[in-house]
């Protein structure tokens, strides 16, 4: 199985954000379209990096001072996307294997993986969606042999 079949099943939507949104719209995205991540595009549609949940703790852990001097009703967060998103991507493409994408997944820590055909946004897969095809794909393998098996002792 390779990503593409992921995304033919799951759809290629993909969320986006704008470097200039606030975290606080980012976060509000995220929970709106229960998402842990959004891929950043400039201005020009380009790919300009992602932030997910895992950066916006970072931020929080790393200038909670500034946070607790805000006051909530003015301005619920400070901080841009550009200010705290992941340039440094790590991408797949529509035929990477599904095995391919967890070990790069696993290897980089990245629970998502936008999907690129040259600077394209094709879609983009979770580690969810990988686990969940890698599962499946060896359950129907499991019942093949174990039929196969039956078959032959028969």
């Amino acid at each position: 199985m390779r990503l593409k079949d992921i995304l033919r099943q799951k759809g290629s939507d993909v969320v986006t954000i704008a470097p200039g949104a606030t975290v606080h719209d980012a976060v509000v995205k995220m929970n709106k379209h229960r998402i842990g991540a959004l891929v950043v595009r400039g201005e020009d549609g380009e790919v300009a990096g992602i932030i997910s949940e895992r950066d916006v703790l970072r931020m929080c852990g790393e200038r909670c001072a500034l946070l607790e001097n805000q006051k909530l009703e003015e301005d619920p967060c400070p901080m841009l996307v550009s200010d705290i998103m992941s340039t440094d991507l790590v991408v797949g493409v529509p035929d990477d294997k599904i095995d391919y994408a967890m070990g790069i997944m696993t290897n980089n820590r990245v629970r998502h993986l936008p999907i690129m055909e040259g600077q394209d946004l094709v879609g983009m897969v979770s580690i969810g969606d990988v686990v969940r095809a890698h599962l499946t794909e060896k359950t129907y393998e499991n019942r093949m042999l174990k039929d196969y098996i039956q078959g032959v002792l028969r």
